[in-house]
């Protein structure tokens, strides 16, 4: 009994010097690490219970033993946004952007009345933002873009007077401005409230933000009625960007809104005068054709044709070249399999895979001086699985029949069918020095770690001196560039549905947010075009070719030329829907620049905006059936310019889609809200591309 006491005694000693240990605003600190369910290691260690005061901590800034900063950004960090931190009662600085913390903004943390910047960007939180912040006096800088919060901007807002910097963009407020926003903040230097769902006319006083320096961007919602003359009032540094809105009437000439040029207002089809290219009518009647966000656009889809005989003449002219262009193109690819074919019939057939790479030597398209055989090349080797639960070794791979599907300028690729009638994709990549393998195994295990159901799953990995394979899950519907465009070939070509390209189009989102958001290291895929998206048994996209730029830099064969340029790709009897098969056509390789975001050739350092715009490009190709470039006689432009070319003209819907989309008529609306996103990111600017988890959550909403 007298051990049992003297052990609570000791008990409760030690609960006593734990709670003396720590001040109040650690214990705040600590409350907000619990709620956290996942943070990396050593990211927040030395947030010990046993220091006095938390000034020490990662992060964390004091001023007289009280927290005055708390700045741990792109972390990783995940968990409910904890309402302890509103105890921090003189926090004047808290920063969190870039992390995956979810749930609503606790009306707690607004009893921080001190707070001057409150940057929580880049997060997963939702709900609306609540009225309490209208307490916070000495806010100037108020970050809450890229997340999914909803509902009105509150109307206390307005009482926050000192703000510099409001930021708000891509969510999902909905609703009017708050009145006097205009009269009450006119400290702003900045407001973004972009890629949003607002509503109604814009205010008149917004003219009193005379302190804006940098942007009003109000772009990407629906605000309707005219352009208020008075926003012309702002100082002339300013760039205002009104673009896809539903704003109408002539655009103002006065002051600073005579400098902007027309993506300023791109995207408001009512809009005319300059800079558009639609002029103002006097009173004469509006013109018939509907413009490609009219919500009567879906009457054009079934309304009448004029001219049609005329139209019947050139349909029926065109499409008599195109068939002679086909069977010129058909005798042409029969003729060239022939001569690049060689001796590699003696081989090919029915052979394994260890005689596939003997036989190459003999295959003078691919032939190389001093090639050796692979099992002579594989004499000293590590073999890695990188999928465990997959029972797979060299010695299987090298008994299993092969098929050539063909070459790019990152390795040859194989179908192997394994002895169990499992079927893999191989890709072989060119040679590379041993002093080089820890590169290659540090840039192969951070593609292994990518498992995701729309990103094509490597399985494992082959190494030795003279000798790379990458062992890939096998892709069976082809690649979305043929399913789009069809192939040479190809004897009959079934056209995607509406429905069949959403479902493309949102796991290609899915796919490519997952690869940005997967490392704090920030991904970047670099090279995404149709060519490289593959298509599974349920039309389901799996990105591939991730990380294969840097893995092909670490080879010898591959240095001397960029591991974005895919040469053309020869074939021999490839199976049908090959997914690995670049169709035999001049205007690919040109094709593929139009896929990069225009600063991608003047920027070294990959930004994941690349990606984005990359994306924004192929939705377009998609939703037209058009290649990433346009001849118009003797001018050439990108695809992106032929449509904005289009609406600008403000012709029908039914002239930009894919004609074989006119049976999914009823869902007009749905393609223009994805066409609209498109254009977003494929904007020029790259710092106004919306992220990729933007672009999903958007996307979700659509049936």
């Amino acid at each position: 009994m007298v051990l049992q006491v003297l052990y609570l005694v000791f008990l409760l000693c030690n609960s006593l010097a734990f709670i003396s240990c720590v001040n109040e605003e650690g214990l705040a600190l600590l409350s907000f690490k619990v709620s956290l369910t996942h943070y990396p290691e050593g990211s927040l260690s030395n947030w010990n219970s046993s220091d006095q005061t938390p000034c020490s901590w990662t992060g964390v800034t004091c001023r007289q033993d009280k927290v005055v900063s708390l700045s741990i950004p792109s972390r990783n960090l995940r968990g409910i946004f904890s309402p302890a931190l509103g105890n921090l009662s003189a926090i004047r600085h808290l920063n969190l952007r870039s992390n995956e913390l979810f749930g609503s903004l606790p009306y707690e943390l607004f009893n921080a009345k001190e707070l001057q910047s409150l940057v929580l960007s880049g997060n997963s939180l939702s709900g609306s933002v609540p009225a309490e912040i209208g307490k916070l006096s000495y806010l100037q800088t108020l970050d809450l873009s890229q997340n999914s919060f909803n509902g009105s901007i509150p109307s206390s807002i307005v009482q926050c007077k000192r703000l510099k910097m409001l930021v708000f963009g891509e969510n999902h407020f909905s609703g009017s401005l708050p009145d006097g926003i205009g009269t009450s903040l006119v400290s702003l230097q900045k407001l973004n409230i972009s890629f949003n769902s607002l509503s109604g006319s814009i205010p008149e006083d917004m003219s009193n933000l005379s302190s804006l320096r940098a942007t009003l961007d109000m772009s990407h919602n629906f605000f309707n009625g005219s352009i208020p003359a008075s926003l012309g009032a702002l100082p002339e540094t300013v760039y205002i960007d009104l673009s896809y809105n539903n704003l109408s009437g002539p655009i103002p000439q006065n002051g600073a809104l005579i400098n902007l040029g027309p993506t300023a207002f791109v995207g408001n089809p009512l809009l005319c005068g300059l800079p558009s290219k639609i002029s103002c009518p006097s009173s004469s009647p509006g013109s018939n054709s509907l413009s490609l966000f009219d919500n009567q656009s879906q009457n054009t889809m079934n309304g009448k044709h004029s001219n049609s005989s005329s139209g019947i003449f050139v349909i029926t002219v065109i499409a008599g070249v195109m068939i002679g262009i086909c069977i010129a193109g058909l005798l042409f690819s029969n003729w060239y399999k022939k001569v690049c074919a060689c001796k590699v019939s003696e081989h090919f057939v029915g052979c394994n895979f260890e005689q596939k790479f003997m036989a190459r030597k003999d295959f003078s398209c691919f032939a190389k001086d001093g090639l050796e055989t692979l099992s002579e090349n594989l004499e000293h080797y590590h073999f890695v699985q990188v999928d465990l639960q997959v029972n797979l070794d060299l010695e299987k791979l090298l008994k299993a029949s092969a098929f050539l599907l063909g070459k790019s300028g990152i390795g040859i690729v194989y179908k192997v069918v394994l002895e169990d009638g499992r079927t893999l994709a191989v890709r072989r990549l060119g040679d590379g020095g041993s002093q080089r393998f820890r590169e290659f195994q540090t840039a192969i295990e951070a593609i292994g770690k990518i498992r995701h159901q729309n990103i094509v799953t490597l399985l494992a990995y082959c190494w030795s001196v003279d000798e790379k394979l990458l062992i890939y899950d096998y892709i069976p519907n082809g690649d979305l560039a043929s399913a789009i465009h069809g192939k040479s070939g190809m004897v009959s070509f079934t056209p995607l549905s509406w429905p069949v390209r959403l479902r493309i189009i949102k796991g290609l989102a899915k796919g490519l947010a997952y690869i940005h958001e997967f490392s704090p290291r920030k991904y970047v895929h670099g090279n995404l075009r149709p060519s490289n998206i593959l298509l599974g048994q349920n039309m389901e996209p799996h990105i591939s070719d991730f990380g294969l730029g840097r893995l092909a830099n670490l080879t010898e064969e591959s240095s001397s030329s960029s591991s974005f340029q895919l040469e053309q790709i020869m074939t021999e009897t490839p199976p049908q829907n090959s997914p690995y098969v670049q169709r035999v056509a001049s205007s690919l390789a040109a094709a593929g620049a139009f896929y990069k975001a225009p600063e991608a050739s003047k920027v070294t350092k990959p930004s994941q905006k690349w990606d984005v715009y990359s994306f924004g490009v192929i939705i377009l190709e998609m939703i037209s059936a058009k290649m990433p470039f346009k001849r118009i006689g003797s001018l050439e432009m990108d695809l992106i310019q032929w449509f904005q070319l289009s609406i600008d003209e403000r012709k029908p819907i039914v002239d930009l889609l894919d004609p074989f989309l006119a049976p999914d008529v009823d869902m007009e609306e749905e393609i223009v809200a994805v066409l609209k996103m498109a254009l977003a990111c494929a904007h020029k600017a790259p710092e106004r591309r919306p992220s990729m988890r933007f672009v999903c959550d958007n996307l979700a909403r659509l049936a």
